[in-house]
């Protein structure tokens, strides 16, 4: 026999994995030499196996021994209940468990790679043909690492036996520092592999369960069918709403459970719980206030109820009524008494009509902001999702600390919303890019803020996904027929002064509602602001009273005459008194116009010499004045209203309004007292005005009280009032009954205004399509100007001429009109808003392509309780599972990769090397599929795509993104930090230790977003102000103006983040091209 002698070049006795001295490589010089490989460790990692594969090849037989197999924790746990008396690994049924489940877990953490799935197919391969057996110890511990060689007979040596500190491991072999020693002398061989026998005999076979283990319950499980994946895919991304919780709720007699309702109440409280603030925002009429009162049944503690005044009542009624004491309701107004009375009681918050305080630059805002801090949110609006992103945002800041959001995946909500903004303004609003980008900037909040943080449902959802239970409580919801025009035409004189008063309007400078704009010495840009606010805001009172009715526009001109001839009158005396307090946002949803021009006469605050003003200023006055008296007496001349004439005509014809209870709807008290007057005379008793002041039942006569006005609305109008009358048909309000108000005995709206801002069109209608009502249809007429001289046009493009006409008059002032990203341009404005009011989707509330999840969670649900085999087998499914099917719709293969970090969930798409995000319907209908659709053979390509989208998950996750620094938009904020900052502030030896600790206080709270905007501006504004600044001045002015309770320890000292490991969820690919 021809004996061949083993020579090891740079032959070493140990082995610590440094360069040139790795176990790894030891064993790949050796190994091709051995016949016989028998390992002994306490740890075994078959993801390390592919860099030895290779070099097993000609060994005939390789033996595996393990102790503990476990990770470190696993082995931590053991011990502790191995030192009180418990046994682990005493059955062989045990073994094979903790042996099969760690094999698992060790696919779970390994790298994806391909040489990893050829390595363990490989060693399946070698289990499968007996080369290779694997078995397990079940009781003594085995710390022992012991690698034993015996070579085969042309060999000169016996074998080789290593011991020391590796496992079989990838670590073990390379990456650990390692302290190994390889013995030569047979004896020693001989002596490992005896006891390696003893050993052997006892242990448990595990080669089954092996290859059982990893061919069913890891990643390498190429038997998962499409649809499996699928239904993974929505048990991953849903699971935490698959199974309710149960909860107990009263309900007041009559009341009647109803599953929607019960199931936002569990989602609410989740969300509240994780979140700290919650939207409630399903669409009118499905009973908000309600879910809010069963919400608040759930929560331990005090609340506390923010709502418009005109619905204290109801709130508190509702709350009592279902059973919650230890509440208060407070209206918006009176946020002072609030605050004076402290809010430390106070454990929860609820909102109502939260889309109010949309505007951060407002003292409302600042006072609810000081409220709501540190306590748990409710927002209670139909609408969050027709605001500005801007106004998002300040409502998320009421329960989230900007700049250490808890939302996943926006760290820092600042920086989030400003990079929105900045994309949006690239473009001039006039162009079609704009609208593109603002509803691209809408859709990213929705799916990357809002799906964490709010409860939504739409009609149609509601009906579809509950149905059963609705049928079964004898409900039903309404269907909104296609909304009715209501014409009125101009004749020739009537359109000719509406021609010139549009004129007029545009022509006024409105110099008497922005005097400051005058003065000679220049304002901060922010006062400025506000003096062009209320400019604006006065041009929209005429464009609106125009359109409203000729006789609130009458009185409208003369108030402003009158207005303007006193302002002159002081002005002449050499003295003006001016309010800078006056904030317009509190007008928009007033009804009392009135009401509202006397206060910005009377609000006088600061004095002014005439001498201070430009020479412009009383020209300006004087021309406004001037055309002023020309519009009322063209008005004067028209005796005559076609609008009214019409609604009187249509009133007692239309087959539908003539027999059925009616609600109209008027943003004008005036206008209001006005159809009044003229309806009753053709219907006297029937009729009932409706407005903030109270309810009107008789021209004339004085208002009865908002109490007693609304029993008499409930009777009458209530579909749940127990004793219901029939004195009023005809209804007539302002806005103050748009929320929260039931009107369901009737069917029918009438927007006698142009309903300018489309979503209180949606507030309205919810006041008579409610669950409930007794009525299968809604019907909503809105009236539309024409004019004869017009008539060539047709009657559409006609209203739309006019519509635009007003529009033109108020130029960039529309925005005044609404509270909506304007996202059309300025000159199809008109055509616009005709087209939205007559979108019967729309005006229920619902976008075209909103979407719920109810579906998928319906299927889920459907499958747990039909198939709980296959609902099983689904969540059985391993992590970084894989299946392939054909793509029909790409000709490019494509791979789909649902990642998760903690309660972050997000999906990307690879074809080609781009990368980009899907949101989760998008991936649900590239995933989604029939249960016999073929499996397809999973390319080697698959794991390039994998590391690419994976690439994209990082960086799409990583903190130096989500933290980046915020650039521009906050001029103030960044000052004061600066100035907090400044060797000035911070160096000065004057302060005590409480100044300090404030001062660095305050400093973060700037840093994290914390203070509202209303509140750094006049910080800024006052230290601007000051002529002989010191620190201790500026230390005055932050205590004078920060609430000590915005400067709490719970955002001074940084909780410790713990870092949510990235994982990879599972993976489609995609197989383009044609068979």
């Amino acid at each position: 026999m021809e004996v061949i002698i083993l020579v090891m070049h740079n032959d070493l006795t140990f082995f610590t994995n440094e360069p040139g001295a790795s176990l790894l490589d030891r064993f790949k010089k050796t190994l091709k030499y051995v016949q016989y490989f028998d390992v002994l460790v306490g740890y075994f990692r078959t993801s390390g196996f592919y860099h030895l594969y290779e070099s097993f090849e000609n060994i005939e037989k390789i033996r595996i021994l393990v102790g503990l197999n476990v990770d470190k924790k696993t082995y931590e746990i053991i011990e502790e209940h191995r030192n009180a008396g418990e046994i682990y690994f005493e059955s062989h049924k045990n073994t094979r468990e903790y042996f099969s489940q760690n094999v698992v877990n060790e696919l779970e953490s390994s790298e994806d790679r391909l040489e990893t799935e050829v390595g363990i197919k490989k060693f399946i391969e070698f289990l499968t043909t007996k080369k290779l057996e694997i078995k397990a110890y079940p009781s003594a511990d085995i710390h022992a690492k012991v690698y034993i060689s015996r070579f085969n007979d042309q060999q000169i040596d016996y074998g080789r036996v290593i011991t020391g500190s590796s496992n079989f491991s990838e670590s073990g072999f390379v990456d650990n520092y390692e302290f190994n020693v390889e013995l030569k002398n047979s004896s020693d061989v001989n002596y490992a592999l005896e006891k390696f026998e003893d050993l052997w005999k006892d242990a448990v076979d595990l080669t089954s369960e092996y290859i059982e283990t990893v061919n069913t319950k890891t990643w390498l499980n190429d038997n998962i069918s499409p649809y499996e994946l699928y239904l993974k895919f929505l048990y991953e991304y849903l699971k935490e709403d698959i199974n309710e919780e149960e909860i107990e709720t009263y309900l007041p007699q009559d009341f009647k459970q109803l599953k929607y309702q019960k199931q936002a109440v569990i989602a609410a409280k989740r969300i509240l719980e994780t979140y700290n603030g919650v939207f409630l925002a399903d669409v009118v009429g499905l009973g908000k206030t309600y879910i809010s009162a069963l919400l608040a049944q759930q929560l331990p503690g005090k609340k506390l109820i923010i709502c418009p005044p005109i619905l204290k009542s109801y709130w508190y009624d509702t709350f009592f009524e279902f059973g919650i004491r230890g509440f208060k309701v407070e209206s918006l107004g009176k946020l002072d008494d609030i605050i004076a009375n402290g809010t430390d009681k106070f454990d929860y918050i609820f909102i109502d009509e939260a889309h109010r305080f949309r505007n951060e630059i407002t003292e409302g805002y600042e006072k609810l902001l000081q409220i709501c801090f540190g306590k748990k949110i409710v927002l209670v609006s139909a609408t969050p999702l027709n605001n500005k992103i801007e106004d998002i945002y300040s409502q998320l800041k009421l329960f989230q600390i900007p700049k250490r959001s808890t939302i996943p995946g926006i760290a820092n909500l600042d920086t989030f919303f400003q990079g929105l903004r900045r994309n949006i303004n690239r473009h001039p609003k006039g162009d079609p890019a704009y609208v593109e980008e603002v509803k691209k900037a809408s859709k990213e909040v929705r799916e990357k803020v809002l799906k964490y943080v709010m409860v939504r449902r739409t009609r149609s959802a509601i009906k579809k996904y509950f149905s059963e239970d609705i049928t079964q409580q004898k409900l039903f919801f309404p269907e909104i027929d296609d909304p009715r025009r209501l014409v009125y035409k101009f004749d020739n004189q009537t359109e000719n002064t509406f021609d010139n008063t549009i004129k007029y309007i545009r022509q006024l400078s409105y110099a008497r509602y922005a005097p400051l704009l005058f003065l000679k010495e220049p304002l901060p840009e922010f006062e400025n602001q506000s003096q062009r606010n209320l400019r604006g805001f006065m041009k929209t009172i005429l464009v609106k009273r125009l359109e409203s009715s000729f006789f609130a526009f009458r009185n409208t001109l003369a108030r402003f005459i009158d207005s303007h001839e006193k302002f002159i009158e002081m002005y002449n005396g050499g003295v003006v008194y001016i309010s800078r307090k006056v904030d317009v946002y509190h007008f928009l949803d007033n009804d009392d116009e009135a009401t509202l021009l006397e206060l910005v006469n009377q609000d006088k605050i600061e004095k002014y010499a005439t001498s201070e003003f430009k020479d412009d200023f009383l020209s300006c006055l004087l021309k406004d004045l001037k055309l002023l008296q020309e519009m009322q007496a063209l008005w004067n001349q028209i005796d005559n209203d076609p609008k009214i004439a019409e609604l009187t005509d249509d009133l007692k014809k239309d087959k539908l309004l003539r027999k059925n209870k009616i609600v109209i709807f008027t943003e004008s008290k005036e206008t209001g007292e006005y159809l009044l007057d003229n309806l009753y005379k053709t219907f006297p008793e029937k009729v009932m005005f409706y407005c903030s002041t109270g309810g009107l039942l008789t021209p004339g006569h004085s208002y009865k009280n908002v109490s007693l006005s609304k029993d008499i609305i409930r009777e009458n109008f209530d579909a749940n009032f127990d004793n219901p009358k029939n004195n009023i048909r005809i209804l007539i309000t302002t806005d103050v009954l748009a929320e929260g108000v039931n009107l369901h005995r009737s069917n029918v709206i009438i927007n006698y205004d142009l309903p300018w801002n489309p979503t209180r069109v949606l507030q309205r209608v919810g006041r008579v399509n409610r669950v409930g009502t007794k009525h299968p249809q809604i019907i909503i007429y809105n009236f539309f100007p024409t004019a004869q001289a017009d008539s060539e046009l047709g009657l559409e493009d006609n209203i739309k001429t006019k519509i635009q006409a007003f529009h033109d008059a108020l130029g960039e002032d529309a925005r005044y009109l609404t509270e909506d990203e304007i996202v059309t341009t300025h000159d199809i404005l008109g055509a616009e808003l005709y087209k939205r009011l007559n979108d019967k989707k729309l005006l229920q509330g619902e976008d075209e392509d909103e979407r719920s999840e109810l579906e998928q969670l319906q299927l889920l649900r459907k499958i747990r309780d039909e198939e709980p085999e296959l609902f099983e087998k689904i969540k059985g499914i391993p992590k970084k599972a894989r299946s392939s099917k054909k793509h029909e719709n790409d000709l490019e293969d494509q791979l789909i990769t649902f990642f998760r970090r903690g309660n972050l969930k997000k999906i990307f798409i690879n074809q080609n090397g781009d990368c980009r995000e899907l949101g989760f319907f998008e991936a649900n209908d590239m995933l989604v599929c029939e249960p016999d659709t073929p499996r397809r053979i999973i390319p080697r390509d698959y794991y390039k795509m994998l590391d690419e989208n994976k690439m994209q998950f990082v960086l799409a996750t990583s903190d130096e993104t989500a933290n980046k620094k915020s650039t521009g938009g906050r001029s103030n904020e960044k000052f004061l930090i600066q100035l907090l900052k400044s060797n000035e502030i911070r160096y000065y030896k004057g302060y005590t230790d409480e100044n300090e600790d404030f001062l660095k206080v305050v400093l973060k709270a700037f840093e994290l977003g914390i203070i509202a905007k209303n509140t750094s501006k006049r910080i800024k504004q006052q230290i601007d102000k000051e002529k002989d600044l010191t620190p201790l001045k500026i230390l005055g002015i932050f205590r004078k103006n920060i609430p000590m309770n915005l400067l709490e320890e719970q955002y001074d000292t940084p909780k410790a983040r713990v870092k949510d490991k990235r994982e990879v969820v599972l993976s489609e690919y995609l197989v383009g091209g044609n068979d």
